[in-house]
């Protein structure tokens, strides 16, 4: 028994030894003269794991110790983070001086190479000017709004007297929203499959690369094939039947034909993609977080519930929404921002350097991500008077919006295009929402804020029919 405990203690003392020596050996690999303060934890994995499991509080630790500007090695790579709000705006403003869009590589691998967060300079110019081409405002108004109008109306129509998982349904919600806005009439024939990759895809994006059977990226990579399959069916058979569509692929194929953005099938297909992958979980979170925040403040829902009804007091029942119903929504745009501030849906954006550079002072070296971590600016008293509280009403009659803070939808040249189309989503899904029902929270349902912000088990509600 007495050679056992030696053994183990032997083990123990060399597992030790060798994780201090580990420990110290990446420090000194990265020890460069001019780096900012800062660990970098295990080779290979780096400060990944404390990052992931303590999040908020990783960061703020390391700010504590180091300042708003530090070194790390998370998700994969050496990475500087930026806390502070001026220099996050220089970032976000200045991708030309070299401080491109460093996103996972399991992103770029399964979203495609041509998708708009993997391109820059010229080449983005030209994807973003496509995208922006076809969710214009005019186009919102015209071709937009009414699928989303008859979309809501009908997914909506049959809540009454049920326990439903929020969750799902504004995941649900989201992706189907999207895929009639993009597909139109055929969505409903490409829906099924394509929702059951998309979920996949999502998930690879999210996951270390490592491409072995059983990984999420592994299952990604596959999902991502197939939708392109989906995609590339759906184009050819467009070509052969030569008919008009009056929905975004269609606008994108008038465009190739029209020769104002001459798209090839690849970079369709990635636009689609994107658009699809981006507006899904913003949108879902948003929506599934805002009626959370109205259950849980029955002031913000009676006050957006005077809003609401007084739209409909001016319209036939069958009449839809249009665009000055969405203009007339000033009490839920500040709903939607102060939900979207208050759950923090997006903690910040990669940035990645071109070439050595000097940033607040330090040297950061050629291909170092940089994290600009704007999840404490929505916290920050300085910036908004008892943040901790879900108030509304602080986004009316003032110009909070417009502030060089405000990088709640991302900022600079990156700022997300579908901020417009994606505020009416949320604001069609609330209106029929909250004007035909009332409900209540089945169970504690948890909720989490980090890495994203999700309800592991679901949040479930009771619906009931609401009579004004």
């Amino acid at each position: 028994m007495a050679m056992l405990l030696g053994i183990i203690g032997g083990v123990v003392l060399v597992l030790c030894f060798c994780s201090v020596f580990l420990l110290k050996w990446n420090e000194v690999r990265y020890r460069r003269k001019g780096l900012p303060p800062g660990t970098m934890g295990w080779p290979l994995f780096g400060e990944t794991t404390e990052f992931l499991k303590q999040g908020p509080n990783f960061m703020k630790h390391q700010r504590t110790r180091y300042g708003s500007f530090f070194k790390s090695h998370i998700l994969g790579c050496p990475t500087i983070v930026s806390m502070d709000p001026e220099l996050n705006r220089y970032i976000l403003m200045n991708e030309s001086k070299g401080l491109v869009p460093g996103y996972p590589q399991s992103m770029l691998d399964i979203l495609g190479k041509c998708n708009i967060a993997a391109v820059h300079g010229s080449t983005h110019k030209y994807m973003r000017g496509a995208l922006l081409s076809i969710i214009s405002p005019t186009l919102i108004k015209d071709q937009h709004l009414p699928k989303i109008d008859e979309f809501m109306r009908s997914f909506l129509s049959h809540w009454d007297n049920r326990i439903i998982n929020l969750q799902d349904k504004t995941k649900e919600m989201a992706f189907l929203s999207s895929l009639k806005q993009i597909a139109g009439m055929e969505s409903s024939s490409i829906s099924h499959p394509f929702m059951t990759e998309f979920f996949k895809l999502v998930l690879g994006t999210l996951s270390l690369p490592i491409d072995l059977p059983g990984t999420n990226y592994r299952r990604g990579l596959q999902a991502r094939k197939n939708i392109v399959s989906i995609l590339s069916q759906l184009l050819d058979e467009r070509r052969e039947s030569q008919e008009t569509h009056q929905d975004m692929l269609g606008s994108l194929m008038m465009g190739r034909r029209e020769n104002r953005y001459k798209l090839t099938d690849e970079e369709i297909i990635d636009l689609i993609i994107t658009i699809m992958y981006s507006g899904y979980e913003t949108v879902s979170t948003t929506s599934m977080m805002a009626v959370k925040y109205l259950h849980d403040h029955p002031k913000v829902l009676e006050e957006m519930r005077k809003e609401h009804f007084a739209i409909r007091e001016r319209k036939k029942p069958e009449d839809p929404i249009d665009c000055n119903d969405l203009k007339s929504m000033r009490f839920t745009r500040a709903v939607i921002f102060e939900t979207s501030r208050l759950a923090t849906i997006v903690n910040g954006v990669l940035r990645k350097t071109t070439h050595d550079m000097e940033l607040n002072g330090y040297l950061i070296p050629k291909g170092w991500r940089i994290y600009v971590y704007t999840r404490e600016i929505n916290y920050d008293q300085f910036l908004y008077q008892d943040p901790l509280t879900f108030n509304p009403w602080r986004w009316l009659g003032n110009s909070l919006e417009s502030q060089s803070h405000f990088l709640i939808f991302g900022g600079g040249t990156r700022q997300c295009p579908g901020k417009e189309l994606g505020i009416a989503e949320i604001s069609t899904f609330l209106h029929y929402f909250v004007t035909r029902y009332r409900w209540e929270e089945v169970g504690g349902d948890k909720l989490m804020k980090f890495p994203r912000v999700e309800a592991p088990n679901g949040l479930h509600i009771r619906v009931s029919s609401f009579t004004n």
